[in-house]
């Protein structure tokens, strides 16, 4: 098993370059199979998650072609209808294939889905609404089966802005006959993003970036080159890694819009934040104040970060409570950071966390994604060495986390 060593103690200092985003990629990945032809996609990280889904358009029929960030995806000869279990059970995103082979192909089998063990992520949504485009769903044998000769435009009101669920239902409406209107839709920056893919290959999307999506039908939609916008999740990743080592660091390749919600908590931390033309600059002199945080969807507090600030927060001055809204089990985390001495007290969704005025390097593991990250970034700032197991999460999200880490001062090695 692959292991990240990483030796604390060093402010980061330097400047990083933040890679496309992972949330924005799969989907748009997925989106190209709405087109009989080749679209090139720029900017696309170097990510297990991006493999994978590359591998379920092979697995359908489609050619792609890599080449430093950019993929080249050929979906003219789309043979399959079925997404195969093998691939679906490693990466939840799989899923957002079946809205585009519904509306290309008329029907789709996708395994049930796996992914991150961080609390129920239920695809009724989706369902609900390839349902009321006109879909047939079938369960049975650990599949779900839709079929659909064409669907209808219709509206759509999401109990929860899922942010999956608006995706799927985004690209299948694109090809939908008539007006589709999506209310309560998740307001997240990948889903402008895929909108504005899909209205660069003829869509007609309106709203994007809303709780209220109104998408027109069209016949068919032509191929496109689009490049992938910024990713916010590694971009406050890094930043909250200047701020627990006390380093001083400038990451590039930024949307300030996008972060919003991490910069006014670190700069209430105590911690400056200034916003620049390329970028955002990050510095930390001493250690931060207490905040307390709720994750949200968007706009609000991304629980993406949740666990790389309760990380900051065990070394703050004060007590912090943290509540997270969004996924029931995302406090997987506080069992490691315990065993490097951190003082955390859960009930239920929310964590109290007691700062104290350092860590101590143990060996960890990586429950998910996002949990893998913060516990190198407590690495980072804790005495000694800390052991962190199950890299293959953070490997997932995050474009060459320990080489950009290690180019701002770090020292962390990969070793089995």
């Amino acid at each position: 098993m692959t292991k990240l060593i990483v030796k604390g103690g060093v402010p980061l200092k330097g400047t990083v370059k933040i890679s496309g985003a992972k949330n924005s990629s799969l989907p748009i990945i997925a989106a190209s199979l709405l087109s009989d032809g080749i679209n090139i996609i720029e900017d696309v990280p170097d990510l297990e998650d991006v493999k994978v889904m590359c591998d379920v358009l092979e697995a359908l029929g489609a050619s792609i072609e890599k080449d430093k960030g950019t993929l080249k995806i050929n979906s003219k000869n789309i043979s399959e209808h079925e997404a195969p279990y093998d691939l679906v059970r490693k990466m939840r995103a799989s899923f957002l294939v079946m809205g585009p082979l519904l509306a290309r192909r008329g029907k789709a089998k996708i395994s049930m889905p796996g992914g991150c063990a961080i609390g129920t992520r239920p695809i009724d949504l989706h369902l609900k609404g390839f349902s009321a485009l006109g879909a047939e769903i079938i369960f049975g044998h650990g599949y779900i089966e839709a079929s659909a000769p064409k669907l209808k435009g219709a509206k759509i009101y999401l109990d929860f802005p899922s942010v999956g669920a608006t995706e799927n239902i985004l690209m299948a409406a694109s090809l939908a006959e008539g007006k589709t209107v999506i209310e309560n839709a998740a307001e997240e920056p990948e889903i402008v993003d895929l909108a504005n893919c899909l209205n660069a290959m003829g869509a007609k999307i309106r709203g994007a970036g809303t709780d209220i999506i109104k998408v027109e039908g069209v016949k068919e939609l032509r191929n496109v080159c689009h490049s992938v916008i910024p990713d916010r999740i590694e971009a406050g990743t890094f930043m909250v890694a200047a701020a627990i080592t006390q380093g001083d660091v400038f990451i590039e390749n930024v949307l300030p819009d996008h972060i919003k919600p991490v910069s006014a908590k670190l700069k209430e931390a105590g911690v400056f934040v200034r916003e620049e033309q390329k970028g955002v600059h990050v510095r930390a002199d001493d250690r931060p104040k207490s905040v307390d945080i709720k994750t949200l969807p968007y706009p609000g507090f991304p629980t993406d970060l949740q666990a790389p600030m309760m990380a900051l927060m065990t070394l703050a001055e004060g007590t912090s409570v943290i509540i997270e809204t969004v996924f029931e089990n995302r406090f997987m985390h506080v069992d490691e950071l315990k065993r490097m001495g951190a003082n955390i007290k859960i009930q239920g969704r929310t964590a109290v966390v007691e700062g104290k005025p350092y860590l101590s390097g143990a060996p960890v593991k990586a429950t998910d994604l996002r949990a893998g990250a913060a516990l190198v970034l407590a690495g980072l700032a804790a005495e000694g060495i800390t052991y962190v197991d199950n890299v293959y999460h953070i490997d997932r999200g995050y474009e060459r986390f320990e080489e950009k880490l290690n180019s701002l001062g770090a020292d962390i090695t990969r070793a089995d």
